[in-house]
């Protein structure tokens, strides 16, 4: 691997799994990253622990709630699944490590990026409004940029012949609340027994193939044939169901600067956990994973070059 793709302390977790008959010198024919990878609650308190500015405890709920619990087990199962039954074949596995509670690592950011609110079912912003001080800010911004840096050279390593998977898990039901300084409060609202019922259960899987004017970027070959792999184990799939490649996000800019060699998808968290509760912390099921992780991998072997 090249320097810049290696793991960087509470940034990113690094992963490169070798075949048995894998060249030490090939570089890696499969990417899975992560970018909603830190989902312990250890990874919210070092992070929080870090940061000066003033934040409410409840902070900690909604990062149980809003992030990808099951993505980085599902990620290293499909990898090693990979890797396994090819084994001149090697993966790279890139797990962020921030919370996207404090700063969303599937955005497109800059320097001079703002803490923002955002509205009802719009994109959630890459630094939210509870972010006041500038110090946090900037350290916030410093560690993006860290994993940034590791991310692009990944996928530049990996892209101009294999093929990249950026692996996301979503909750059950699609609930839309506005993403402000009473988040929290609008969501145990949403999330009440008399009200949850009432948000429209999501597909299984989400393959998210085309931006939001319907233009193709993802490699749809794997798509189609990730598609019927799921289906032939009973998993209901959809396509750009509850999102699409949006230009705000860094899995539309990896997707249109390489296109054909990516695929971005959702798995829904139920499917990933004994049971899913919001606001608490959550243990992936092992078999389930491994349910989710096969008919992918077997879509990814088919279209490997």
């Amino acid at each position: 691997m090249v320097d810049a793709i290696r793991s960087v302390p509470g940034v990113c977790a690094v992963e490169l799994l070798r075949g048995a008959a894998a060249a030490a010198s090939a570089p890696p024919d499969l990417l899975l990253e992560v970018a909603h990878g830190a989902t312990g609650a250890a990874h919210y308190d070092a992070l929080r622990a870090q940061l000066v500015g003033s934040y409410d405890d409840s902070l900690r709920e909604f990062f149980f709630v809003n992030t990808d619990v099951g993505a980085p087990e599902l990620a290293r199962a499909v990898a090693a699944r990979v890797v396994a039954a090819q084994p001149r074949r090697s993966a790279l596995v890139v797990q962020c490590l921030l919370p996207r509670t404090f700063v969303d690592c599937n955005r497109r950011i800059d320097a001079a990026t703002q803490p923002a609110a955002s509205a009802p079912g719009a994109m959630t912003p890459g630094l939210p409004p509870w972010v006041q001080d500038e110090r946090d800010r900037r350290l916030l911004l410093q560690r993006y940029q860290a994993y940034r840096e590791v991310v692009t050279a990944a996928f530049a390593q990996v892209c101009p012949r294999g093929l990249a998977l950026c692996v996301h898990t979503y909750a059950p039901r699609s609930v839309d609340v506005p993403v402000d300084a009473e988040v929290v409060r609008h969501l145990r609202s949403a999330y009440a027994a008399d009200r949850v019922g009432t948000w429209p259960l999501r597909a299984a899987v989400d393959l998210i193939t085309h931006d939001p004017d319907g233009r193709e970027l993802a490699c749809a070959p794997l798509a189609r044939t990730a598609a019927r792999e799921f289906a032939a184990v009973g998993f209901d799939v959809v396509s750009n169901g509850a999102y699409s490649l949006h230009p705000v996000t860094l899995a539309h800019a990896f997707a249109e600067q390489y296109p054909g060699r990516t695929l971005c998808l959702e798995v829904r968290r139920d499917l990933l956990v004994p049971e899913f509760v919001p606001f608490v912390p959550l243990a992936t099921a092992p078999a389930k994973v491994e349910r989710a992780a096969a008919p992918l991998a077997s879509a990814v072997l088919a279209h490997l070059p």
